[in-house]
């Protein structure tokens, strides 16, 4: 019973989360997963144009950041904007088949998730305290 209060109490309401993700099946999973874990609005962003409007129209509780969109090479980008949105900050994780991309004061602001991966982990990570991902992976093989 103890160890049920306590996973309750380290998992966040996910509320509003922006996903900029430019493959429409690997959107649609995440949103289907972040569905299931919580969240009460996704909204799948392709592009960093259509990203800055969803962002324009209100913060998110949470982004998932594709590094590499059809638009732009630099997704992680959109991650040095979240100081611009005002407190409290938004949840950040990475979404990428490229993670040495991602500059390392960038890779710092939330798990990197490598593809491909179980879009269900990717939501469990933004649900939980937990900081799992190829990063926290890569930090707990060497302690």
């Amino acid at each position: 019973m103890a160890r049920a209060k306590s996973a309750r109490k380290t998992r966040k309401r996910l509320g509003r989360v922006v996903v900029v993700e430019d493959d429409p099946v690997l959107a649609l999973a995440i949103e289907a997963a972040l569905q299931d874990a919580g969240a009460k609005q996704v909204i799948l962003c392709p592009s960093i144009a259509s990203t800055m409007q969803a962002l324009e129209s209100g913060s998110p509780n949470a982004l998932v950041i594709d590094v590499h969109l059809a638009d732009r090479d630099d997704g992680w980008a959109i991650a040095e904007l979240v100081d611009l949105l005002g407190p409290p900050r938004p949840s950040i994780v990475f979404s990428t088949g490229s993670p040495s991309d991602i500059p390392p004061e960038i890779a710092e602001l939330g798990p990197i998730f490598e593809k491909p991966y179980d879009p269900a982990q990717l939501a469990e990570a933004l649900a939980s305290d937990a900081k799992p991902g190829f990063i926290a992976r890569l930090r707990g093989a060497r302690s």
